[in-house]
Formats: structure tokens, sequence, C-alpha cells
């Protein structure tokens, strides 16, 4: 606690110095968090039971961009953040927080209030100088979790079997349709990856508040957070105020009791102000964010790679950051992307940077690039294969009483037709096929981290890692944020007068929409698909080959 006190006695010394002065002197830039932080901003419209709603983010970039502006402008003298509706993932936190510890080292008071506070919110939140809560609120700090179904014996029930081939003993995409429980190897790595993530979060935390990180732990173990009034006696928060208590507080820094005379400064439009300027040189960052898939889905495999040849082409473009935001997906369709990298590589520079996962085939597209960036809560690796087909047959003889005849011209003709199990020379025939597109992920990972394939090998196995301990063992290369890694290409390629474009386009929420419906017309399997959960989809595409593993609990 002794931290916190003499923190925030300097910091007051600091107020009181300028209270001389005439208080705060300049605007206030306020952040109200009611949009989501996403890897990409835009609007978004969607139609349900309910009816239409249209909903807004703001991208992670663009936040860290105006944030980095304000602790070097002399027009913004603090920074106010409202933590009510803050939606971001822990990476996205993760890459906040340290821009508002470098406001508070330019000298520019950073408070922060809320009505609760839960893991993301308040380990954002923590950095700042000073932080309210609601009388009547609270928060939520319980860890780390992740909660995984498992469907063997409701698969058993209704007859329907599945087998999973795989390369990886850490490969756990398909192991609950094939298992009741969790396999000691998955219980390991999520045990690792949960426990590395929360250390992060609870040792960042106890660096801010100058408490303890062994007593926060003993504290989230307690269930000794509970009222506002438990937050401000272990020193997480500095005091409870309502909303008007909080406005007084902002007037009295500025030197008035009006709040109408604090001149403020609304993130949205600093934003704005940021996209304008005449540079001709290009910083390009290309966004590889969601699922990768050959049509229908986030990131599609050709279309992807069409943009980084576009790119490529672009003489305007002198410099390449590669977002990374996946947890994979199809080998045909992470391949397109990952050639196209390594093509674009040898025209121009390109460096990685990953946002809250990079794993399996988010990976693979990104594992050849000369520099990667990541975050310690970034999940990373996953250097694995698996294939799962379905054997629907029996379960529709047995629940809808209809019998299915293959008819074909050779012995396996009707090999992965999902109505019958794999034969032990079919099972072995894709086992082969898995071994090795496995050989070619390791190999492309050997070459591009300079790393032995036996290295390789031996930290692969399908295995989902921290970004904390990713770059402890050579999967990545530094601990950076987005913003953070376009300033490393720009200083190492001498650009210093340059604008940010980002790939792909964004398309209008309409233009989506209508694509969007022509997707559900087109593909008969595309409202069964979206009706499952994420690693049900292999089930709906029979065979399957993925690469990809993740499956989050909150």
């Amino acid at each position: 606690m002794r931290r916190t006190i003499v923190f925030c006695f300097a910091l007051l010394l600091s107020l009181s110095v300028q209270a001389a002065e005439g208080f705060l002197k300049g605007k206030l830039l306020k952040i109200e968090m009611k949009d989501v932080i996403a890897e990409r901003g835009g609007n978004s419209f969607s139609v349900s039971l309910g009816g239409f709603d249209m909903s807004s983010s703001v991208s992670l970039l663009d936040m860290e961009r105006a944030l980095d502006k304000a602790a070097k402008d002399n027009k913004v003298a603090a920074v106010y953040i409202n933590t009510d509706h803050f939606h971001a993932g822990l990476a996205a936190s993760e890459e906040l927080r340290h821009y508002l510890l470098e406001l508070s080292k330019a000298g520019k008071p950073v408070i922060a209030y809320g009505a609760s506070l839960d893991n993301s919110s308040y380990y954002m939140a923590s950095a700042a100088d000073r932080v309210f809560l609601h009388p009547q609120g609270g928060g939520s700090l319980t860890g780390m979790s992740s909660t995984q179904p498992f469907v063997k014996d409701l698969l058993d029930t209704l007859g329907v079997e599945v087998q999973l081939i795989r390369h990886g003993k850490f490969k756990s995409a398909g192991e609950m349709y094939i298992r009741n429980d969790i396999s000691p190897e998955n219980r390991e790595q999520y045990e690792t990856m949960l426990g590395s993530i929360w250390s992060t979060i609870a040792e960042e935390i106890a660096a801010s508040r100058g408490i303890k990180a062994e007593d926060l732990n003993a504290w989230v173990d307690g269930l000794a957070l509970s009222t506002a009034k438990t937050w401000v006696d272990k020193g997480l928060v500095d005091g409870l105020k309502y909303r008007d208590e909080m406005e007084e507080y902002l007037c009295h820094l500025f030197g008035t009791t009006e709040a109408s005379d604090v001149k403020t400064l609304d993130i949205k439009e600093y934003i704005d102000d940021l996209k304008k300027g005449p540079a001709k040189k290009k910083i390009a960052v290309i966004y590889a964010n969601g699922e990768i898939v050959r049509d229908g889905g986030d990131i599609v495999g050709e279309a992807l790679s069409r943009t980084i040849a576009k790119v490529r082409a672009d003489s305007s473009v002198k410099a390449v950051v590669f977002r990374v935001n996946s947890p994979g997906g199809e080998v045909v369709a992470a391949d397109m992307i990952r050639r196209e990298i390594e093509l674009l590589g040898k025209v121009k520079p390109v460096v990685a940077s990953y946002g809250a996962y990079a794993a399996s085939g988010g990976y693979l597209i990104s594992a050849g690039c000369s520099k990667i960036f990541t975050d310690n809560t970034t999940l990373t690796g996953s250097i694995g294969v698996f294939g799962m087909i379905p054997s629907l047959g029996k379960a529709i003889r047995k629940n809808l009483h209809v019998n299915m005849v293959d008819i074909g011209t050779h012995k396996h003709s009707s090999m992965g037709s999902g109505m019958k199990p794999l034969t032990p020379e079919e099972e072995a025939w894709y086992q082969e096929e898995i071994e090795g597109i496995y050989d070619t992920f390791v190999t492309v990972v050997s070459e591009g981290r300079s790393m032995t394939k036996e290295a390789v090998d031996e930290i692969a196995q399908g295995r989902v890692w921290a970004g904390k301990d990713a770059l402890e063992i050579g999967l990545c290369d530094e601990k950076n944020t987005l913003l953070g890694a376009i300033g490393y290409i720009a200083e190492k390629n001498n650009l210093k007068d340059y604008r940010i474009t980002v790939y792909p386009e964004k398309k209008s929420i309409f233009k989506e929409f209508k694509e969007r419906d022509k997707k559900k017309k087109d593909d008969p399997l595309v409202n069964i698909k979206n009706s499952l959960k994420p690693g049900f989809k292999a089930m709906a595409r029979m065979p399957y080959i993925s690469i990809d593993n993740i499956n989050y609990g909150k």
C-alpha cells in the first residue's frame, strides 16, 4: 500500500503545483467507452426476431493512435475514462493500458470511473492515476476460466459416430466429440495458458495499485471483493463517487465549479482528426481477423490473398504490418494467405502483430514475417492439424427410421460421405494426409523462426501458449502493441512522413447485409452451420481438415 500512498501524494503535489498556476490548463479528453473496441471499427447491422439492430465499434488502432497523440498534445491536460460500457478483449485491454501509462508518464492525469468493474475493464482502468467507483457498485475479479462441453455421451445416444484424426497430443478442438471428459494433455495446456494470462493481469494490476499480487490472488480466491467499500479498503480504487460527484471532482481539477467551463475533447472527434494528412508514403495494416475459410466467413483465403497481392503491387506502400487475430481455420485457405505473405515479404518489409489470438492457421499465415509482436495475453501457437469425419448413417436409421444405401464405382467411393465409419485403410489414408500437413506446418515455422524442425515439434503438438510464454520459447519476438509495431517498421525503414492505410477495405453495412443474405440463398448448409457451435461447423463440411484449435470459454 506504501507505493499507492507515495504515488497519490506525488499526483496531489503535481496537481497542487498546477493549482497555483490556475489548476489544470488545457482540455479534458473524454472517453465514454460506449462503443465496442474491436480489431476493426465501423457500423454493423443485423436482423433478428426482435427487430433491427445497429451497433458501432471503434478500431483498436484508432484508440491507440488517439491516446499516443494525446500524450504529446499540449492541448490535452488530462484524460477521463468512463468504463461503464467498456467492451474489449483482454489483449485489447493490455494494449490500451500501455498508452494510459504513457499518458501518466507525460504528466497528464488519467482518471477512470465506473459503476462496476470486471476482469477486462478493471485491468485496463487500473493503469489510471485515479480510479473511482459508484458507491453501490462493485466488481467481479474472478480469475480466468474456460468451460468446455463434451458431447460424446449425447452423440452415442443419438447414434452419431465421430472419427477424429489428428497430429498433436494437445490438439483438442475435436476432443469434445470423442470424449466425455477432458484429456490430461488438454487440461495441462489450459491450466498453464490461463495461469500465464492471469499472472500478467495480476502482476500489472499489483504494480499499478501498489499492492502485492499474492494479496490480490488471495482476495480473488476468498471472494473478498464484494462491495464497493471493500474495493476501497483493499486499495483497488481510490474512492466512491456518484456521477454528479465525479463531475464536481473533474471541475475541481480545472479550477471551476461549472462543468460547462471545462473544455473537453470527444474521443471520436479526436480520432477523426488523426485521419487527415496528405502524406504519399503508406504503411499498410493488413487485417486477418476471424476464422480462416474458403468461402462465406471472416477471412476468405482467396479474397485476402488478392488483397495482399494488391498491396504488393502498390508502389506507394513502403512497409506492411500484418495484424493477425485468428484462431485458425481451413488448411488450403490458410496456405493461400501464407504464400502471399511470403511473396509480399520478398519486395516489402513485413512484420506481424498479434491480437487476442494467433493460433493454428493464424500462426501459420504469419510465421514467415521478419518480426512477430505479441501481447502477453495473446493465445499463440497451436501448431497441429486435425480432421474430423462424422458418421450419421446409424443415427438417421435409429432416429428417423431411414436407411441410407451407398452405391459407388470403387471400393472407397463413399469415403467421407458421412454416412458410415471409415475403414482402417481409409483412416490410414486420412492420417497420411494429416501427417503431411503437419510436417509442412512445422517446416514453415522452422524456416520462419530459424529453428530446427525438432525444436518446433517439441513446442508444437497442437499446444496453445499464452503470448508471455510464446516469447520465451521463440514463437514470437517482442511484446508490443499494434501501434508499436507500426512505429517499429517505420523507424526500421526510415519512414518519417507516412500515413496508415488499412486493408481489406471496409464494406458498407448494406453491402455486407446483401452479401450475407446472398450466401444464405446460395449455400443450403449455411443456416445449419450458423445454428451450431463453432466447433460443430467441422461436421457440416464433410470431410473436414482443419488447423483450427481454440474453443474458448469466459
